[in-house]
């Protein structure tokens, strides 16, 4: 499970490295893509096959559910942690969420999230903000 905020640089190649608590989930391989709120999802290779094959099922007749794995297969890569316990993000991917050197990583339970550190912030703020409208709003899903 990934719970947590961390803040860790991004380098000049577009190396990021991991928390070191997360590292033995992605020691087989992972994969980063396209994630919602412009932020990048890491997936371990089992969490990502299960997403990828939910993906694969769902009606191409609808235009929706083909924008919606149009972005996150077409986005992902594989990536594989080096020595140093990073990842190499792709300049597509870093382009996308904005990255700059500060960046967030975020543990959500079954996936990573990497944000710039600016926009995470504003995010964080408004969403704390809401919170109790956003409660609120989760309260038949049983939460």
């Amino acid at each position: 499970m990934f719970i947590g905020e961390y803040q860790h640089n991004l380098d000049e190649k577009g190396r990021l490295a991991v928390p070191a608590k997360f590292r033995s989930k992605l020691i087989k391989g992972a994969v980063v893509t396209k994630g919602l709120d412009n932020c990048l999802f890491v997936y371990t290779a089992e969490e990502w096959q299960k997403l990828a094959t939910k993906l694969a099922g769902l009606p191409i007749s609808k235009a929706n559910t083909r924008a919606f794995s149009r972005l996150m297969l077409a986005g992902a890569m594989d990536v594989q942690l080096d020595k140093q316990g990073r990842i190499v993000l792709p300049e597509y991917l870093r382009k996308y969420a904005g990255l700059k050197k500060k960046s967030i990583i975020a543990g959500l339970y079954n996936r990573l999230e990497v944000w710039d550190e600016n926009n995470w912030n504003k995010y964080k703020k408004g969403t704390e903000k809401q919170s109790s409208d956003i409660a609120e709003a989760l309260e038949g899903l049983d939460v």
